[in-house]
C-alpha cells in the first residue's frame, strides 16, 4: 500500500511538470493545396454559349498574377478580355468584347496565373472551355518546340495552327491570326493542343516579340512544319525556331569623324558593293567592321566641305546616300593588342590599328625569345578587323619581345608608326587540356564541330569534310558544350532558315552533357549522332 502511494505521488509530479513545460505555437501544417473552382457561370464545357460574361468561383480568396502573359485564348480574340477584380477575391469575372464565331469551341488556358492569396499556391494549367455550337471539339495534337541553334529554348513561344483551306497562302502568317493557339508559357517544352476540330492545318511556332500573333521577321523567331498536317493525328511534331536573316538594306550614312563614316544596315553585309565619290571623282576608301554592331566603318580620303556620294548595292537593294562633310577631328594612328601579357598557345599575337593599315615592312620588325634568339615569323593582315597577325611556332613557358621599328607600318592615310615594343609570354602546356572527339553515325559531310561556353559563345571550332576524329588541343580548362552542324551548303558557317522559301535552318545536334576538360587532361569523348 505504501509503495502504491509513492508511485501515485511521483506520477502526479510528472504530470504537473509536463503541463508546465513551455513550447512554441506552430500554427499547424503549411497549406500547399491550390485553390479549387467550386462553380462557374456558365458551367465549364457549356454548349450553345451566347453571352459575353463568365464568372468563376473558388473555395478561397485568389489573385491573378501575370494573367495578360499567362492566359492563352484559342481561337485568339482581336480585342483583349476584361478580367476582374484586380485584388484578391473568391470570384473572377471575364468580360468578352469580341463577337464570337459560330459553331466554335473556345478554350481559356490560365497557365499558372491563378493562385491563392495567402500561400501563393498556383492552380496550374486551369482551363475554361465552352462552345458556341451544339458540341465541344475534342481532338488533340502533340508538339515539341526546340531552338534551331541554341541549346536552351526561349519561354513563352506561341504554337499555332492555321486552317489550310483552299484560300491558304504562306503569307498568311504576316497578316492574320491563327485558327488555334497555345503556348509553352514559362516552362513547357512539350505542348498539347486540345479541343481541336478535324481538318488540315499549317503548324507554326513563333517567339512573338510584340504579342500580336503575327510574324514580324525583324523581331520574331519562327519555326514551321513544311507539310500540312491532318487532325486527328497521334504524331508528336517537332518545330525548330530560328531567326531569319533579313534582306540587306542600307539604313543611314553618318559622319563619325573627319576621316570616317558609318553605314547602318539590316541583314548581312557580306558581298555588299560600296563606292564613294565626290562631285568630281572617285574617293579612295576602306571598309572595316564596326564591332558588335549592324554597321560598317567607311574610311575615306576627302576634304571638309566636300559632298560625298555613297552608293550601296546588294541583291535587290540599291541606293545612293549623300553626305556633306563637316569640319571634324580626324582619327589618329595608334595601336593596341588583345593580349597584354599572357598569350594562349592556341592564339596568335596581333597588333590592332586604330585606323586601317596599308603597308608593312617585315624587315623593320623583330621577334626574339627570352634568350634574345630571333624567332622566325610571318604576318597576315585582317583588313576587316584592322589586325596585323604575327604567325610563329610558340613554345610553352617562353617569353617573347616584339619590336616594330619606325616606318614598319603605314596606315591608309600615309602615316607611319613610331617604335613599338611588346612583351608577352606563354604558359606551360600542362596548364591546358586536350579534347578528342570521336564522331559516330555521321549522316553526311561536311560538318562543323564547335565547343561553346554556357552562354553559347563559340570557344573553338573545327571543320571536317570526311574525318570522324576531331581534336581540340591546348584549350583552357572549363565545362564545354559540344555541338555538330551539318554544313549542307558547304560555306563553313551555320545558316538559318527562311519561312517564305520554306527552308529550314541547317541541322544542329548537341551532345547531351557538358564536357569537363581540366588542366593537363587528355579527354576522349564519343559523340553518337544517330
Amino acid at each position: 500500500m505504501l509503495k502504491s502511494i509513492r508511485y501515485i505521488i511521483v506520477l502526479i509530479f510528472v504530470l504537473l511538470a509536463s503541463c508546465a513545460k513551455r513550447g512554441t505555437i506552430t500554427g499547424g501544417l503549411k497549406d500547399t493545396i491550390p485553390p479549387i473552382m467550386t462553380s462557374s457561370f456558365p458551367k465549364n464545357y457549356s454548349k450553345n454559349f451566347t453571352g459575353n460574361v463568365i464568372k468563376l468561383n473558388f473555395d478561397e480568396y485568389v489573385k491573378l498574377k501575370n494573367v495578360n502573359k499567362q492566359l492563352i485564348v484559342s481561337p485568339p480574340m482581336k480585342r483583349q478580355l476584361d478580367i476582374l477584380p484586380y485584388t484578391a477575391s473568391k470570384e473572377i469575372t471575364i468580360k468578352i468584347k469580341d463577337t464570337l464565331l459560330p459553331n466554335t469551341t473556345y478554350s481559356f488556358n490560365f497557365g499558372s496565373s491563378i493562385e491563392d492569396n495567402n500561400e501563393a499556391n498556383k492552380l496550374q494549367q486551369f482551363k475554361y472551355v465552352f462552345s458556341t455550337g451544339n458540341y465541344i471539339d475534342s481532338l488533340q495534337l502533340n508538339t515539341k518546340v526546340k531552338d534551331a541553334i541554341d541549346k536552351k529554348v526561349a519561354n513563352f513561344v506561341s504554337v499555332m495552327l492555321y486552317d489550310a483551306t483552299e484560300n491558304y497562302t504562306d503569307s498568311i502568317v504576316y497578316k492574320s491570326v491563327p485558327k488555334y493557339l497555345t503556348s509553352t508559357l514559362d516552362s513547357l517544352k512539350f505542348i498539347k493542343f486540345e479541343n481541336l476540330k478535324q481538318g488540315k492545318y499549317k503548324l507554326i511556332a513563333l517567339k512573338d516579340a510584340n504579342g500580336n500573333n503575327k510574324f514580324d521577321p525583324k523581331t520574331d523567331k519562327i519555326g514551321f512544319q513544311k507539310d500540312f498536317i491532318t487532325i486527328p493525328n497521334d504524331t508528336v511534331y517537332e518545330i525548330e525556331l530560328f531567326k531569319e536573316e533579313l534582306p540587306f538594306k542600307g539604313l543611314k550614312v553618318s559622319q563619325a569623324s573627319g576621316s570616317k563614316m558609318i553605314l547602318g544596315f539590316e541583314g548581312s553585309s557580306k558581298d555588299v558593293k560600296i563606292s564613294v565619290k565626290t562631285k568630281e571623282a572617285e574617293a579612295p576608301f576602306v571598309i572595316t567592321q564596326f564591332p558588335k554592331k549592324d554597321s560598317l566603318n567607311i574610311w575615306f580620303k576627302a576634304n571638309k566641305g566636300d559632298s560625298l556620294f555613297v552608293n550601296v548595292e546588294k541583291n535587290k537593294f540599291k541606293k545612293q546616300f549623300a553626305l556633306k562633310l563637316k569640319d571634324q577631328k580626324k582619327d589618329t594612328l595608334s595601336f593596341s593588342t588583345e593580349f597584354t601579357s599572357d598569350l594562349p598557345l592556341r592564339d596568335q599575337f596581333a597588333i590592332i590599328g586604330s585606323v586601317p593599315l596599308s603597308k608593312f615592312d617585315v624587315s623593320k620588325m623583330k621577334l626574339v625569345n627570352k634568350d634574345a634568339v630571333d624567332v622566325k615569323f610571318t604576318t597576315s593582315y585582317d583588313e576587316s578587323n584592322q589586325k596585323l597577325k604575327f604567325i610563329f611556332d610558340k613554345e610553352p613557358l617562353e617569353k617573347y619581345v616584339l619590336k616594330v621599328f619606325p616606318k614598319a607600318i603605314t596606315d591608309f592615310y600615309g602615316r607611319i608608326n613610331d617604335t613599338l615594343n611588346y612583351k608577352f609570354s606563354t604558359s606551360n602546356s600542362s596548364d591546358y587540356g586536350n579534347l578528342r572527339i570521336k564522331l559516330t553515325n555521321v549522316k553526311r559531310f561536311p560538318v562543323i564541330v564547335e565547343l561553346t561556353d554556357k552562354e553559347g559563345k563559340i570557344i573553338a571550332s573545327q571543320y571536317s569534310e570526311k574525318e570522324t576524329d576531331v581534336s581540340f588541343d591546348l584549350i583552357d580548362p572549363a565545362l564545354f558544350t559540344l555541338r555538330l552542324i551539318y554544313d549542307d551548303n558547304k560555306n563553313r558557317v551555320w545558316d538559318t532558315g527562311n519561312y517564305i522559301e520554306q527552308r529550314q535552318a541547317e541541322e544542329v545536334i548537341y551532345y547531351p552533357k557538358e564536357i569537363d576538360v581540366r588542366a593537363n587532361w587528355d579527354v576522349e569523348q564519343v559523340f553518337d549522332l544517330k
